[in-house]
C-alpha cells in the first residue's frame, strides 16, 4: 500500500493544485492522453461504437452472458491501451507504439471468444493448448490494464490471490487446499463465467455503464453547478455557510457520482477556497469535502456503482438496496453537518451574505428541470423497473429536460460528447470488474472465501463484536487505495462471509464490508479522497485526512449500528421503530459531533468530551437502557458546559485538531 510520502514530498508541493491537477495525481482513472488528430478520431470512433453497443442490448436485449461480458472486456481494453500509458515518463501527447501492440493483443483474446464461442462451448472442460495461450496472454494483459488504471493495491490483492490459488499444498492450517494446475486455473478464469467473465463484469456490462453515462449527461446539463447553487441558497448564508455547502452540494453530487477524489475535484474547487475566505483552516477545509465527497459513495441510487453487485451477490432487488442505504447514509451526513456546525460555532465563522447568494426560488424555476431525471429514475426503480429500463429511461428524458431550457439545451455535439465521455468514464469501474473476477475465480475454485470467514470467527473466538472489528480492519486495509466497486468485490469475498456466519442478514453483513471499504478514503495513512482535498487547501495532508476522519466518524460507528439493529436498513422494520432508531440516533450523532469538535456553546474540557462522546454512543446503540443511560449522560454534560464562564467563540484559530 501507499504511503502518505509516495503522494508528497512536502506540504508546499500541493499548495494551490486546480482541480484538474487534483484528479491526475490521486485518481488514476483520470491521468489520461491528450491525443490530437487521427489517434483522437480513432479513440472517440471505438468510444462511440462502445455507447452504441451498449445502448443497442440494453434497449432490444443483451446477448448471451460470455459474450455480451467480452465484447464489453475488449472495448475496455482497446480504450485503456490507447488512452493510458504504460509509464509515467510516456508522452501524454503521442502514442507508444508498445501500446498499440498491448491493444491490439488484448482486444484479440477477448474477441476469441466471441469468433469461437460455439466452438468453446462445445468443447467445454476440454480446452486445448492454444485456448490456454490465450487465456494466459488475456490474463496477463487484463493485469497491466489494471496497473495502469486503478493502480497496485487492486493488482496486488488479485495477485496474491494466484499465488494462493498455486501454492495451496504448501499453505499452513486452515488455509491449506490441493493446489490448482496453471492450465485449469487460467482456462476457468477466461472461459468461464466465473472468473475475469463473472459476476462484476456483468454488471459492468449491463446496469453500471448505463449509470455512468446517465451521470456523463446529467453533468452536461450544468446540474453540478445547480447543485452547488442550491446548497449556497439553502445553507450558504448559515455560521460556517461554505462548509455547509460544501457538505450539501457534494451529498447531491454522490447521488450520481462513483468517485470520491472526482468529487472532491468537482466541488471542492468551488467550497475550499470558499471556506479557506471564510476562516476555516486550510486542513479542515480540504477534511470537511473529502469527508462529504466519500460519502457520496453511500449516498443512493447509485453508491459508487457498487449498489449493482450488491444486489447480485446478495440475491435481493436493486431497489432494495437503495432502500436499506438511505438511513445510514443520511446519518453519515448529519454527522458531518453537525461537525462543521460547531466548527463554526467554535471559531465564531459566519455565513455569506443573503444579499451575494442565489435566491433558491428563482434558481428552481430556471434550472429546476435538471433535477427531473434523478427523481423519475428513483420513482422507475421503486415502480419495479429492472435498473437497466430504468437507467435507460433516465438517459432519454436528461436529453429531453435539458431542452426546456435554452441555457440547460444539449446539442448534437453534446450528446455525441457524451457518449464519448460516458466510456471513457466506464474504464475504471469496467478493468477493476474484470479483475475483481479473477479473486471471485481463485475463491470459487479453492474455497478460500470461506476458509478466511472461518479464520475470522476463530480468531474472534465466535463472539460478534469482535468479529466485526477484525471484519472492519480488514475491509478498512483493503479499501486502501482501491476503487469503489472494487474493494467492495475484495471486503464482500473476504470480510462480509464471517458475519453472516454468525447470522448477520446477508445485507447487513455486506453493507458492513462496504462502508469501512468505502471510508478508506478518509482514513490515514492512504487516505485519497483527504490527500486531493489538502492539494486544493495547501494544507498538510497527514492533518487533513486526520480531520477528515473525525467529521466522518459517523462512518465508524453506524455500521456496527445497523447490524445490530437492522431497524436502520428497514429489514423486518415498522414505520414506529424506524423513527424511533433514526431519532436516537441523531441525538447520538449530535452528542458525538460535539465531542469530536470539543465546541457546544463554549470549549470543553477533556471530561466534558469523554461524557458527550459516551452519551451519544449509548443513543446510538439499540435498546431502551442505552437509550435511558444516553439521555442522562448528555443532559449532564449538557447543563455542564453551559455553566462554563468563557462562552461563545475561541479567537485562535491556529492549527490544532
Amino acid at each position: 500500500m501507499a504511503s502518505p510520502d509516495d503522494k508528497f514530498n512536502d506540504k508546499d508541493s500541493t499548495a494551490g493544485m486546480s482541480a484538474e491537477e487534483v484528479m491526475q495525481k490521486f485518481d488514476k482513472e483520470s491521468d489520461k492522453r491528450n491525443l490530437t488528430g487521427l489517434w483522437d478520431k480513432l479513440v472517440s470512433f471505438i468510444c462511440i461504437a462502445f455507447a452504441v453497443f451498449q445502448l443497442y442490448t440494453a434497449t432490444f436485449g443483451v446477448l448471451d452472458a460470455h459474450l455480451q461480458r467480452a465484447i464489453h472486456l475488449a472495448f475496455g481494453f482497446s480504450l485503456i491501451y490507447l488512452l493510458y500509458p504504460g509509464r509515467k515518463s510516456w508522452s501524454r501527447e503521442a502514442m507508444h507504439p508498445l501500446d498499440v501492440i498491448f491493444a491490439v493483443l488484448s482486444v484479440s483474446s477477448a474477441l476469441y471468444i466471441v469468433v469461437f464461442y460455439n466452438e468453446l462451448v462445445l468443447r467445454a472442460g476440454m480446452n486445448t493448448e492454444f485456448d490456454f495461450s490465450i487465456a494466459f496472454i488475456g490474463t496477463l494483459l487484463l493485469f497491466e490494464a489494471a496497473r495502469r488504471v486503478v493502480g497496485w493495491p487492486m493488482l496486488t490483492v488479485a495477485l496474491f490471490f494466484m499465488f494462493y490459488a498455486f501454492a495451496g499444498p504448501y499453505m499452513p492450517g486452515i488455509l491449506a487446499h490441493r493446489g490448482v494446475g496453471m492450465q485449469e486455473m487460467f482456462d476457468h478464469l477466461f472461459f468461464t463465467t466465473e472468473g475475469i467473465f463473472g459476476t462484476p463484469l456483468g454488471v459492468s456490462s449491463t446496469f453500471i455503464y448505463l449509470f455512468i453515462l446517465f451521470g456523463s449527461y446529467l453533468e452536461a446539463t450544468g446540474l453540478g453547478k445547480l447543485f452547488i447553487d442550491l446548497a449556497n441558497a439553502v445553507a450558504g448564508w448559515a455560521a460556517g455557510g461554505p462548509a455547509k455547502v460544501a457538505v450539501l452540494s457534494s451529498g447531491l453530487m454522490g447521488t450520481v457520482s462513483g468517485s470520491s477524489v472526482a468529487n472532491v475535484a468537482g466541488t471542492g474547487a468551488f467550497t475550499i477556497p470558499m471556506m479557506k475566505k471564510l476562516g476555516y483552516r486550510p486542513a479542515f477545509a480540504g477534511a470537511v469535502e473529502a469527508a462529504a465527497s466519500t460519502g457520496g459513495q453511500l449516498m443512493p441510487p447509485v453508491m459508487g456503482a457498487a449498489a449493482f453487485l450488491m444486489a447480485e451477490f446478495v440475491g435481493v432487488p436493486y431497489i432494495e438496496v437503495v432502500k436499506a442505504a438511505v438511513i445510514p447514509a443520511l446519518l453519515y451526513y448529519i454527522g458531518v453537518w453537525l461537525g462543521v456546525h460547531y466548527e463554526a460555532k467554535k471559531y465564531g465563522l459566519k455565513g455569506t451574505p443573503r444579499d451575494q447568494l442565489p435566491k433558491f426560488g428563482k434558481l428552481f424555476m430556471e434550472k429546476g428541470h435538471l433535477i427531473l431525471p434523478l427523481a423519475i429514475i428513483v420513482y422507475l426503480l421503486v415502480s419495479g423497473y429492472t435498473p437497466m429500463r430504468a437507467a435507460l429511461w433516465a438517459i432519454a428524458l436528461t436529453l429531453i429536460c435539458s431542452c426546456l431550457r435554452k441555457s440547460t439545451r444539449i446539442t448534437f455535439k453534446d450528446v455525441v460528447r457524451g457518449l464519448i465521455e460516458g466510456s471513457k468514464g466506464v474504464l475504471g469501474v469496467l478493468i477493476a470488474c474484470a479483475t475483481a473476477g479473477v479473486i471471485i475465480g481463485v475463491v470459487t475454485k479453492t474455497g478460500v472465501g470461506l476458509k478466511l470467514a472461518t479464520a475470522l470467527l476463530d480468531l474472534a473466538g465466535g463472539n460478534l463484536l469482535p468479529a466485526m472489528f477484525f471484519t472492519m480492519i480488514t475491509s478498512l486495509l483493503l479499501g486502501m487505495g482501491v476503487p469503489t466497486t472494487a474493494n467492495y468485490v475484495i471486503t464482500s469475498t473476504i470480510a462480509a462471509p464471517a458475519l453472516v456466519q454468525m447470522g448477520v442478514p446477508v445485507l447487513a453483513g455486506h453493507m458492513f464490508a462496504f462502508y469501512f471499504g468505502i471510508v478508506a478514503d478518509v482514513t490515514p495513512p492512504v487516505a485519497l479522497a483527504a490527500y486531493a482535498g489538502a492539494g486544493i487547501s495547501g494544507a498538510d495532508p497527514m492533518k487533513t485526512g486526520v480531520a477528515a476522519a473525525k467529521l466522518a466518524i459517523a462512518a465508524f460507528i453506524v455500521p456496527y449500528i445497523f447490524v445490530l439493529s437492522p431497524e436502520l436498513l428497514m429489514i423486518d422494520a415498522t414505520p414506529f421503530t424506524i423513527t424511533f432508531a433514526c431519532t436516537t440516533a441523531i441525538i447520538g450523532m449530535w452528542g458525538v459531533s460535539i465531542a469530536m469538535i470539543g465546541f457546544c456553546q463554549s470549549k470543553l474540557n477533556a471530561l466534558q468530551r469523554l461524557l458527550f462522546f459516551i452519551g451519544g454512543l449509548n443513543m446510538i446503540i439499540p435498546g431502551a437502557v442505552t437509550d435511558a443511560i444516553g439521555v442522562v449522560i448528555l443532559a449532564a454534560a449538557f447543563f455542564w458546559q453551559r455553566m462554563n464562564k468563557n462562552k461563545g467563540p475561541i479567537e485562535n484559530h491556529g492549527e490544532d485538531l
